[in-house]
């Protein structure tokens, strides 16, 4: 089931989540959706009279790096033994559709294509095993980087998380059931530029929840991305980068 956030290109600004229909051309309407019960109103929409918006509002994202082995030797890392955190903030969320804009202050903005999770239900000291019971979905994200602020700052707040940093969607899958098999490409102006499987993840979607639920409360809606594999590069004006990954579906953007 692919869900999603929406509004209405007419009429009043009012947000809709919902579920794709197998067809792919409308939206079915839930109403007071909580991530537990999925109360349909009857009501559906053509997907052309919809814009998308981000399909959560998480309270963070908890971003991973150096989680592929073939992008830790491309930044010529070592493999870590124990996953590297950073925070982006909410506000660095953009939608499927939306434009990336390139701050001033950075010469070299580069794309990540990334699998993100999305927590279903409040998760503290979850172990491995349980991972499952608290994972909502999966979806696409784009750890937008300025690599040359990451190199002068060392930490990566600045780096990461400025406005429009974060794409997400446009939808999230929730009947994965092997996060850790799926193909992953990301595609500049149409080139492929990344093409992995999520089997080369260092650690495991059940494995980042484990480790960052012994760290920090989860909520539902947050997101928790897994890295990006080997082939980062720069972005540039009037650029388009998409990121599709296997039974879940294409995230594309816009740079400014």
């Amino acid at each position: 089931m692919k869900f999603g956030r929406f509004r209405h290109k007419e009429g009043e600004m009012k947000t809709y989540y919902g579920t794709l229909s197998p067809e792919g051309t409308f939206i079915n309407v839930i109403e007071d959706f909580d991530f537990r019960d999925l109360d349909y109103t009857g009501r559906q929409y053509e997907l052309t009279e919809l814009e998308y918006l981000p399909p959560v509002q998480p309270t963070k994202i908890v971003a991973v790096g150096l989680n592929y082995k073939d992008h830790t030797q491309e930044m010529q890392k070592k493999l870590l033994d124990e996953p590297l955190l950073f925070i982006k903030p909410s506000s660095a969320i953009i939608p499927h559709l939306g434009s990336i804009v390139m701050p001033d202050v950075s010469k070299k903005i580069d794309y990540e294509s990334e699998l993100a999770i999305v927590i279903g239900k409040t998760a503290k000291n979850v172990k491995k095993s349980d991972a499952k019971d608290f994972i909502f979905g999966y979806t696409c994200l784009n750890d937008i980087t300025a690599r040359d602020l990451q190199a002068k700052d060392i930490q990566y707040t600045r780096a990461k998380g400025f406005d429009t940093f974060a794409p997400l969607g446009p939808y999230i899958e929730t009947e994965i059931n092997n996060p850790s098999n799926l193909e992953l490409k990301g595609y500049l102006n149409a080139e492929l530029k990344q093409s992995s499987n999520t089997s080369d993840l260092i650690f495991s979607p059940f494995d980042l929840v484990e480790y960052i639920s012994s760290i920090m409360t989860l909520y539902p809606g947050d997101i928790i991305s897994t890295g990006t594999p080997a082939g980062v590069g720069a972005l540039n004006h009037k650029d388009t980068f998409e990121i599709e990954i296997e039974n879940i579906g294409t995230l594309k953007n816009f740079v400014e």
